[in-house]
């Protein structure tokens, strides 16, 4: 029968024992006919035990054990029996004493069980009091998809154990991240355990004794639980900033809270890398947690005046005591973020029950030295995983687009610099312009269309919410501020927004927010739209640079409507800009254009054909320069995606472009566009394509774009003869346009009889 059973004899001379155990087989392993072997040492007196095992295919295991030279006389029951079946049984007998201590009688039966189906490895290497909290994790296991962690912590060793259904969770993913945190892992094993017909493992991640030492600091436990938990389900942020959890026992969102700061001075231009800032920080766990409990302290809607008072003094005594720390880049990181907690005028860290990885900050950033020139009067800025955002106001009242930018790393230079420009072009309208833009940070790679397209409309509507969790509202004419917010700065409830790169069809989406929210500008919280204008229909922008364009073409004596007029350009036709523009006039020959996706090549276009198709591209909802039929195209042209390593020029291509080169790389063709010798170049795209010569690439602050750019005095100009031909003894003018139709002349003396023609 499966069942545990001893028998015991001494040989014929009475000078050895024999010992014969029999025990299920699934129970049977190394391990346990070790421990067999020496409590019969112990309780024979044996001066050694040779053992031989048998596991065959029925139900019992059996194992033969010859004590040699025991001691006489022995009780077979007491002194053999009963020890070995100890051994045998008394890890199920503390499993069941442990089992029959809970409350919960359904529990208690189902751990009941699942003790007699384990398997017997997991049994041999498993104490039954881990083993109790093990079952007890499967058993509370409500979706399958994730993976639940528990921490042991033991005096002899301390485990990280995973709880899975139907998969071990990989250690590619498992092991970088546990060391990204600070934890270093001496060994894995994994048991597969039968539950209610479903496969169930337990991962048990043994660590070093240092991180074990970190693991047993006071409230570490629990927040490096919550940590591995949102980790290995994908539901947290990996990186080096994790140890401080382990380091300084800071929860998971308090680590946030630093990186959303650390982000943001990044964008705003800190000279140290993520990397390097993150091991600074892990060095100072102490003062970070100063940091963090200052700020939760200061932003606390249940706390008093007094204490907020006290926590801003606690700031910036923090702050003076840094020096103390010995170590320069450490202070100066340090100190930054302690600015930035100070700048911090409100944050959304207690709504919503604290829960989200969403950080949100409102700053003051007009007396923040840490940020470049121009300073904004108020700036939001969003911070989580799925993606970041700001928006920056040149005063109180001001108005200005929201982008969906493609800079990643420096987005926030591109949104200040529109922000120049935007604060010159409302003088006219309100007293000051604003800015915005944000980054999609988890974009599938290789994504189609349809799929970009939703994940940026998903996170502009996630930007327009976090802006408006930021501001105050307008209710029966007085304001009221944000719930569960502390506000350091006085009554701001003027916000709105426009269309811009990206976001052009999004008017109704930010006003349908701004409505179901109860904002007190309703649907005119965001300009255009159905209740208002559409840029791209309306082409406003296109139509005002195109009076620069024919106010240079009529100082050229050079009818832009009647004459045929060779182009290249930035841009594309979805765009408002380009779009619109490339539309102004049916004369416009398009030989070259390129956009963040694709290179157009046309040397010889059909001015109707190619006007016609680009009035169809125009129409589709969302298009690409890849949408151009290709048959349209005149010979030696066509698209090219800019993930190319090179591209081949056909030698219609290298006339029309004045290239001698019969191949270049996409970076290095859109260069040669920006100096080929055409009529026009207009730029209806993103980014900064020419600088002055006196300007470095540093200053420009569109790195993107650093190998493309052209200096100004590299631009090809045109000589404009007053009357006619510019002879030897004529006096003349030599002409530049550049983008934007700025237009510089200046007088030639020809009295050298230079041929200009």
């Amino acid at each position: 029968q499966p069942r545990t059973k001893v028998f015991a004899r001494r040989d014929v001379y009475a000078r050895h024992l024999n010992v014969l155990v029999y025990l299920p087989r699934e129970r049977y392993s190394a391990s346990v006919a070790s421990a067999l072997a020496r409590a019969l040492q112990g309780s024979s007196g044996a001066t050694h035990i040779s053992s031989q095992t048998l596991v065959a295919d029925g139900p019992l295991a059996r194992v033969y054990l010859i004590a040699h030279a025991a001691r006489y006389p022995l009780d077979l029951e007491t002194d053999i029996q009963q020890p070995l079946l100890a051994v045998l049984d008394g890890w199920h007998n503390q499993f069941a004493a442990l089992a029959d201590a809970v409350f919960d009688v359904p529990m208690r039966t189902s751990l009941r069980k699942l003790c007699a189906t384990l398997p017997a490895d997991y049994v041999a290497s498993t104490a039954p009091a881990v083993a109790f909290h093990d079952l007890g994790s499967l058993l509370r296991i409500e979706d399958p998809s994730r993976v639940s962690v528990r921490i042991e912590t033991a005096d002899d060793a301390t485990t990280i154990r995973l709880y899975s259904v139907e998969r071990v969770p990989a250690l590619s993913t498992i092991l970088p991240a546990l060391h990204n945190a600070g934890v270093a892992i001496d060994r894995e094993r994994a048991h597969s355990i039968t539950v209610g017909g479903k496969r169930h493992f337990v991962s048990s991640l043994s660590v070093d004794a240092v991180s074990a030492a970190k693991l047993a600091q006071p409230n570490v436990v629990d927040v490096a639980q919550e940590l591995f938990t949102a980790l290995f389900n994908n539901d947290a942020e990996d990186g080096r900033l994790n140890g401080l959890v382990i380091e300084g026992g800071l929860s998971m969102r308090e680590v946030q809270l630093v990186r959303a700061y650390m982000s943001y001075w990044r964008q705003a231009g800190s000279r140290f890398s993520v990397r390097y800032v993150a091991e600074c920080l892990r060095k100072q766990p102490a003062v970070v947690r100063q940091l963090v409990e200052a700020f939760l302290q200061r932003f606390d809607p249940s706390l008093d005046e007094a204490s907020r008072l006290a926590a801003q003094q606690a700031m910036h005594d923090i702050k003076r005591g840094l020096p103390a720390i010995n170590h320069a880049d450490s202070e100066e990181i340090l100190g930054a973020i302690t600015d930035l907690m100070l700048a911090t005028l409100r944050t959304n860290y207690f709504q919503n029950q604290q829960k989200g990885d969403k950080i949100i900050f409102k700053f003051d950033t007009s007396n923040l030295a840490l940020v470049p020139e121009p300073r904004p009067f108020r700036e939001i800025f969003v911070f989580s995983r799925r993606f970041e955002g700001l928006h920056l106001r040149g005063g109180p009242v001001a108005r200005g687009g929201l982008r969906w930018s493609d800079r990643m790393e420096d987005y926030r230079t591109e949104v200040l610099g529109l922000v120049k420009a935007q604060m010159v072009k409302n003088a006219v309208i309100v007293p000051a312009g604003a800015k915005g833009g944000f980054v999609c940070k988890q974009m599938p790679k290789d994504a189609v269309r349809e799929t970009i397209a939703a994940e940026g409309e998903a996170v502009y509507r996630l930007f327009i919410a976090s802006l408006l969790e930021m501001t105050d509202n307008r209710v029966l004419g007085k304001i009221v501020q944000p719930a569960d917010t502390v506000c350091y700065d006085s009554a701001d409830p003027y916000l709105v927004v426009a269309a811009d790169k990206g976001t052009a069809t999004f008017s109704d989406i930010a006003n349908s927010i701004a409505v179901q929210r109860g904002f007190w500008l309703g649907d005119a919280f965001a300009s255009g739209g159905s209740n208002g204008y559409d840029h791209k229909k309306m082409g406003i922008t296109a139509k005002g640079a195109f009076e620069a364009v024919k106010r240079h073409f009529y100082e050229l004596d050079h009818d832009i409507h009647a004459t045929a007029t060779t182009m290249v350009g930035v841009g594309d036709m979805s765009g408002d800009v380009f779009g619109n523009g490339a539309l102004l006039s049916r004369k416009l020959k398009v030989l070259a254009a390129f956009d963040h996706r694709h290179i157009f090549l046309d040397p010889n276009p059909d001015m109707e054909a190619s006007f016609n198709e680009r009035v169809r591209m125009f129409a589709l909802p969302r298009s690409s320069w890849d949408d151009y039929n290709k048959e349209l195209i005149s010979a030696g042209g066509g698209v090219y995606p800019r993930t190319l390593r090179s591209i081949e020029l056909s030698p219609q291509i290298r006339e029309a472009l004045a290239i001698e080169e019969t191949a270049l790389s996409p970076e290095e063709l859109m260069h040669r566009i920006l100096l080929a010798p055409v009529d026009l170049f207009y730029n209806g795209g993103i980014g900064t394509y020419i600088k002055a010569s006196s300007e470095s690439h540093a200053q420009v602050k569109d790195r993107a774009n650093d190998h493309i750019r052209v200096d100004g005095n590299q631009l090809r100009c045109k000589v404009v003869a007053e009357g006619g031909n510019l002879g030897a003894t004529q006096a003349g003018r030599i002409e530049f346009a550049l983008a934007g139709g700025r237009i510089f002349t200046d007088a030639i003396d020809n009295s050298a009889g230079v041929d200009c023609s």
